[in-house]
């Protein structure tokens, strides 16, 4: 796992990792809020469920991004060296991919997460009706 981070490139992983900390941060904020009934007295709360989903989308694009650098970088790298052989560019486009993994993987737990609070909400609501 250690691997893959550092192949990913660290800047990006970081950043990625970083995301997934304050969405789980926030997933926890949430989740608090919800269990303790203070989330019902609040009228935009399922507004605010969706930043979850806005920042998992951030992460999302980020990954994206970090995978297109990647991409511009290998690019010209190839460009300077010339010939290069096909097992080494299909290398490269691998480890290109990696944060854009990550990146989706942390957005489908964001929506996930998303999709269990606003029910969970939902349900304690009409219960508290």
């Amino acid at each position: 796992m250690k691997e893959l981070f550092y192949m990913g490139g660290p800047l990006f992983m970081g950043i990625l990792t970083t995301l997934l900390v304050i969405i789980l941060a926030v997933t926890v904020y949430f989740a608090v809020s919800i269990a303790s009934g203070k989330a019902s007295g609040r009228q935009n709360f399922r507004h605010q469920l969706t930043y979850l989903k806005s920042i998992g989308l951030f992460t999302m694009i980020t990954g994206i991004l970090g995978q297109l650098i990647g991409l511009m970088m290998a690019f010209s790298a190839i460009e300077r060296a010339g010939d290069i052989s096909p097992a080494i560019v299909v290398g490269g486009l691998k480890v290109s991919m990696i944060s854009t993994l990550y990146g989706i993987l942390i957005y489908m737990v964001s929506i996930l997460i998303w999709f269990v609070l606003d029910l969970w909400y939902h349900r304690k609501s009409e219960i508290g009706k």
